[in-house]
C-alpha cells in the first residue's frame, strides 16, 4: 500500500540532494538515503530521476502561482501588484536557498526541460504577470501601447537574472533588498506617468 505522504518526502529529499550535489551527480539511491527509505521505494512513486525533477518543478510552480495569485488579489492597485510580485519572487528565492539552487541552476542544465516539461508551469506564471499588466492598462496606469508579452518577459527576466546571480554568488546581500529597485525601474518604463 502506498503512503500518500511519501512522494512529498521524496521530493523534499531530492531538493536537498540536487542542491548539494547537483542533479547530474545525484543518484536515486542518494535521494532514498536522504529520505530515509529504500531505493526501490522511490520507484513506487516515480519512474526515474527525471520524473522526480519534473514533478518537483510542476508541484512547486503550481504552489507558487497559486500563492502569487492569492497575494496580488489582495492588492487593489495594479502597480502595487507588480511590486508585490517582485517582492514575493525574491523572498521565495531568499527563504528557500536549496529549492532556489535547483530551480535557478540545476533545472537549466536540461534543454528539453524548458521546451517541454515546464512550459505550462512557466506560462501560468507569465499569465499572472500579464493579467496584472492588462489590469494596469485598463485602469489607465500602464501605457496602452505597451507590448504586454514583451513587458511580461522583461519583468520575469529581470527577476530571474537577479535571482540566478544571487544563487550563484556568495549571497552576501539580501535578495529581498533588490525588490523595490527592480519594481521601480520596471514601472518607470511601463507606466503612463513614469512612477
Amino acid at each position: 500500500m502506498r503512503d500518500p505522504d511519501k512522494p512529498q518526502a521524496i521530493i523534499d529529499a531530492a531538493i536537498r540532494v540536487f542542491a548539494r550535489s547537483g542533479y547530474y551527480n545525484s543518484r536515486v539511491s542518494d535521494i532514498a538515503r536522504e529520505a530515509g527509505i529504500a531505493s526501490g521505494t522511490i520507484y513506487l512513486y516515480f519512474k526515474t530521476k527525471d520524473d522526480i525533477l519534473v514533478t518537483l518543478f510542476r508541484e512547486k510552480m503550481a504552489e507558487w502561482v497559486a500563492l502569487v495569485q492569492k497575494e496580488v488579489a489582495a492588492e487593489r492597485d495594479p502597480l502595487a501588484k507588480i511590486r508585490k510580485i517582485v517582492a514575493l519572487h525574491f523572498r521565495m528565492i531568499q527563504d528557500n536557498p536549496e529549492l532556489a539552487e535547483v530551480v535557478q541552476v540545476e533545472l537549466r542544465q536540461g534543454h528539453k526541460f524548458f521546451r517541454g516539461a515546464s512550459a505550462h508551469e512557466v506560462s501560468a506564471y507569465f499569465d499572472v504577470i500579464q493579467s496584472v499588466l492588462e489590469e494596469g492598462v485598463a485602469a489607465g496606469r500602464i501605457r496602452r501601447d505597451l507590448p504586454l508579452k514583451v513587458a511580461t518577459k522583461m519583468l520575469f527576466g529581470a527577476m530571474d537574472q537577479l535571482a540566478t546571480s544571487w544563487v550563484l554568488g556568495k549571497r552576501a546581500y539580501r535578495l529581498t533588498d533588490a525588490a523595490e529597485p527592480v519594481a521601480s525601474i520596471f514601472l518607470k518604463g511601463v507606466t503612463t506617468d513614469g512612477v
